[in-house]
């Protein structure tokens, strides 16, 4: 199996580096480079961004019927990418040379020359396409890069599919059905979801602790989560999703835990003297990739907040027991269905303000009124 994996894998790259060739000899497709928020520090930036044939791609309306959101899907989907652009950055007055991967992917740490980044700044960098090349005016786009401030005193790393976003991704059904006739606008939230990590974000008073937000999710997703949070007031940091496509070690992307190690892992050794809380779900490999990170980076994780998800008999139990390991361990996982509760703890450690616990049961209480 592992041999007609690599075989398929070799087939799609050598697809898309023929597709990029012609492409680029013909000239006539619009190209984009879409950016993604990233993260940072003085020193240091991890750009994140992608380079594709330009879909016209817009953000979803409100009143979009299911023939519309099923169309954006296959548009989002149907994402032909150009692999191995060559993308010039502007940093500090150099141009910094960069280049996407089989994928279209750009993933590279750009170091900052002194005086270029401050600490608790959003900072900007310039894009242009440099190969291949298009008629016209140069193509360009800016990434922004988190580099979170001297006042944070912890950080968050959060899932989003069933902890955030109410997606059901237990079930294969109810997921396709969200993916392929949903948008930003008929997606959910849990509720009081916005709220804790509002207050998350804020601390014991204005500290702007960073929220980062890895999932399996597939970059191809990434337009309608970033509005579903700015419809749904979640704040917003980097989101660090997937590459969907056919893997040496899998034909679908069916798992997820090598993906949302690294991403966590690379976060705690970006900011080493930062603490953090990991917010997940019972779904899926949430726990036991957090129990890891527990024993991993000793000291490091403040608490694990465990939304019980799952129907499955015994998977409660399974998670009491790595909470058991991860108390002794010296961190706290707490399994609760109730954002309130999650709260409520967090606001007992000093780690977010009294008053965040009952904002966030008033927003409870909001998004349980809201149209279901």
């Amino acid at each position: 199996m592992a041999r007609w994996r690599r075989l398929i894998q070799q087939t799609e790259t050598q697809v898309d580096r023929l597709r990029g060739r012609l492409d680029a000899r013909v000239g006539d497709k619009p190209l984009l480079i879409q950016s993604y928020l990233g993260y940072g520090t003085p020193e240091r930036a991890f750009l994140l961004g992608r380079v594709l044939e330009d879909k016209g791609i817009t953000p979803s309306e409100a009143d979009a019927s299911l023939w519309e959101n099923f169309r954006g899907t296959l548009k989002r989907f149907r994402s032909n990418e150009v692999p191995h652009a060559r993308i010039g950055v502007a940093v500090g007055g150099a141009l910094q040379e960069i280049i996407a991967d089989d994928e279209g992917h750009l993933s590279t740490w750009l170091p900052l020359p002194p005086g270029v980044a401050q600490a608790g700044e959003l900072l900007s960098l310039q894009l242009t396409l440099l190969e291949p090349q298009r008629e016209g005016t140069p193509l360009e786009a800016t990434a922004s890069v988190l580099i979170p401030g001297p006042g944070a005193r912890f950080g968050v790393i959060s899932d989003i599919d069933d902890t955030v976003l109410q997606t059901g991704a237990t079930s294969l059904r109810s997921l396709a059905r969200q993916v392929l006739f949903g948008n930003a606008h008929t997606r959910l939230p849990f509720e009081g979801v916005a709220a804790f990590y509002e207050a998350l974000g804020r601390g014991r008073g204005a500290e702007e602790n960073p929220l980062f937000y890895v999932s399996s999710s597939p970059w191809n997703l990434y337009d309608v989560l970033v509005q579903f949070m700015e419809l749904n007031d979640i704040p917003l940091g980097p989101l660090l999703l997937r590459d969907w496509g056919i893997g040496a070690t899998e034909l679908l992307p069916l798992s997820h835990g090598a993906h949302k190690r690294h991403a966590i892992e690379q976060i705690l050794t970006t900011y080493p003297e930062l603490p953090f809380i990991l917010i997940g779900d019972s779904g899926q490999e949430d726990p036991e990739i957090y129990h890891q990170v527990v024993h991993d980076f000793p000291e490091r994780i403040l608490a694990l907040y465990i939304r019980d998800v799952s129907a499955r008999a015994g998977r409660r139990e399974s998670v009491l027991a790595l909470a058991r390991e991860v108390e002794a361990a010296g961190s706290f996982l707490l399994l609760s269905d109730d954002t309130r509760a999650a709260a409520e703890h967090a606001a007992l450690q000093g780690w977010i303000a009294a008053e965040g616990v009952e904002r966030v049961a008033e927003r409870r209480a909001e998004d349980l009124a809201q149209p279901r």
